[in-house]
């Protein structure tokens, strides 16, 4: 933090998810949509966040194998766990990263372990890194570093809170926060931010009031987008929960790109040309599969 004086961040537009549901996994699959990739412009770099809850029986796997190219996905496990036969189990505050870059060919095999819920944000990536290299990383919730103060635990994923930072990424990807906050009733955070970020928190659970003055009130499956002050001093997002409640809300913020993005399906880029490209390029056989980035092979299905 320097020495100016921080800019306190308001919440700009709120939105209230509608009810769980029915999912592509079929019978115990529900969804939530959170982030909406029609109003892209304003919310970039984000471009869509979906909130699955998965209560299927042992063994069933959540759909097929399926393509992506084109962008970056963050998988927050909230609850439960999903096993793949490659990758391993992502567990409960685990978080992965995966890199779609010039395509990839993901969850052959993933089960659910009991009840889950998933948060998987898609994020778009810098021009110069959309059709780099596929590359997977997990952070664990193990590993994550954690800021504790009276009645504030967070977690953090991506970027700083306080003086708890996570570790840098060695791949391509846009400048982000990304932290799991919990509050007690009545306590209070300030979180600093980038103030050319762009963000939303999501309240998982409980009643906060965000932003500068009193706040504004935020409950359960409410999503509060940041205001874009223009200017290059730091600024700060202050979150309080109720008196009478705990809370528990996730922060996501990153550096917008200004480009434009074409999608189709599970493919992003910036032209219909983009879309016409990598499709053509997966029904060749030229995206890696995950189980070969996990194995490190050089050379994957290409």
């Amino acid at each position: 933090m320097t020495d100016a004086h921080p800019i306190l961040r308001t919440i700009a537009r709120t939105v209230t998810t509608p009810p769980p549901a029915p999912g592509f996994a079929g019978p115990g699959h529900t969804a939530v949509p959170v982030v909406d990739p029609a109003r892209f412009a304003e919310q970039d770099p984000f471009i869509v966040l979906m909130d699955d809850r998965v209560d299927m029986p042992p063994g069933m796997p959540i759909g097929g194998e399926h393509p992506h190219a084109g962008f970056e996905i963050a998988t927050f496990l909230v609850e439960g766990a999903v096993h793949d036969q490659d990758e391993g189990v992502l567990r409960e505050g685990d978080l992965q990263w995966m890199l779609a870059g010039r395509g990839v060919i993901h969850n052959e095999h993933a089960m659910p372990e009991g009840r889950t819920r998933i948060l998987q944000l898609w994020m778009t990536i810098p021009a110069e890194e959309r059709w780099s290299e596929p590359h997977l990383e997990t952070v664990s919730r193990e590993l994550a570093p954690v800021r504790r103060e009276a009645g504030v635990e967070v977690r953090i994923y991506s970027g700083s809170s306080g003086d708890a930072r996570a570790a840098e990424r060695s791949h391509g990807h846009v400048p982000t926060t990304i932290v799991d906050i919990r509050l007690d009733a009545g306590a209070t955070l300030e979180q600093e931010l980038p103030a050319s970020y762009n963000g939303f928190v999501y309240v998982l659970e409980g009643a906060v009031r965000a932003g500068a003055g009193d706040g504004t009130p935020l409950r359960t499956g409410q999503v509060g987008w940041l205001d874009r002050p223009e200017s290059n001093e730091p600024s700060v997002l202050r979150l309080s929960a109720s008196n009478g409640e705990s809370a528990r809300v996730v922060l996501y913020a990153g550096e917008p790109q200004h480009r434009p993005i074409a999608m189709h399906g599970p493919f992003v880029g910036e032209t219909r040309a983009d879309l016409m490209r990598v499709s053509r390029d997966y029904m060749d056989g030229r995206f890696d599969r995950v189980s070969a980035l996990v194995r490190g092979d050089d050379v994957a299905n290409r």
